[in-house]
């Protein structure tokens, strides 16, 4: 029987994309919490380079990196695909699941960034926005109207987007603005191949106020 561990943080995205797969597949695992100030020696040594979540297990051997292990277990595990079939659609999904992975950095910076960091993050994750407002009319999923690949990359502009926006108070996306965006957004978290895969939404919005109020204290410490 394969045995299967999956190291992460509860509040990631990364993480719950792993999650999302394995659970598509039915997937038996074991799931093991990290702490992010105090990593465990199973970690860093299932990740020496990166040292960061989640890394899977799998009889043993690790895999790393939430991109690379959704598509080990599309290929290594029975169940549903996770990628198109079709050579075509199976690289539009990975273009996107890209073009969304390579905005995380910019999302993050928009919301806990300072100064000319966080204002460059505004604009560049207006910028997606925009692309993806223009992507998205009239679709439920990215590919060949079909859950997949990008539709669980996109977790993170889903439902993490808009926990940072409420929490920090900085108001990026509007349905004025953004309307093809929204209505997405809105059919994502409340579609039955979605819901019940995403961590609850207020319990993300506490963690991540508490994270806020933290980077004050210590930045106000710095200062004195």
């Amino acid at each position: 029987m394969d045995q299967v561990k999956l190291l992460g943080f509860w509040y990631s995205p990364f993480t719950h994309r792993v999650e999302w797969a394995l659970k598509l597949k039915g997937v038996k695992y074991e799931y093991i919490e990290e702490d992010r100030y105090n990593k465990s020696p199973l970690l860093l040594e299932s990740n020496p380079i990166y040292k960061k979540v989640p890394v899977l297990i799998h009889n043993g051997k690790p895999i790393c990196d939430s991109m690379v292990i959704l598509e080990y277990i599309d290929e290594t595990f029975e169940g549903p695909s996770i990628l198109p079939k079709d050579p075509q659609d199976r690289a539009l999904s990975r273009f996107w699941a890209k073009f969304l992975d390579d905005k995380v950095v910019k999302v993050v910076n928009a919301f806990l960034g300072k100064g000319e960091e966080q204002e460059k993050g505004k604009e560049e994750v207006c910028e997606m926005l925009k692309i993806l407002d223009n992507e998205l009319k009239d679709k439920t999923f990215f590919v060949a109207n079909k859950f997949g690949y990008a539709d669980i990359v996109a977790n993170l502009v889903g439902l993490w987007l808009g926990v940072f926006q409420e929490g920090s108070g900085i108001e990026l996306v509007t349905s004025e603005k953004f309307p093809n965006f929204c209505g997405w957004r809105d059919e994502y978290v409340n579609c039955s191949q979605v819901k019940e895969y995403l961590p609850p939404r207020n319990d993300l919005l506490d963690f991540f106020q508490v994270f806020v109020r933290a980077q004050a204290a210590a930045s106000a410490s710095i200062k004195k």
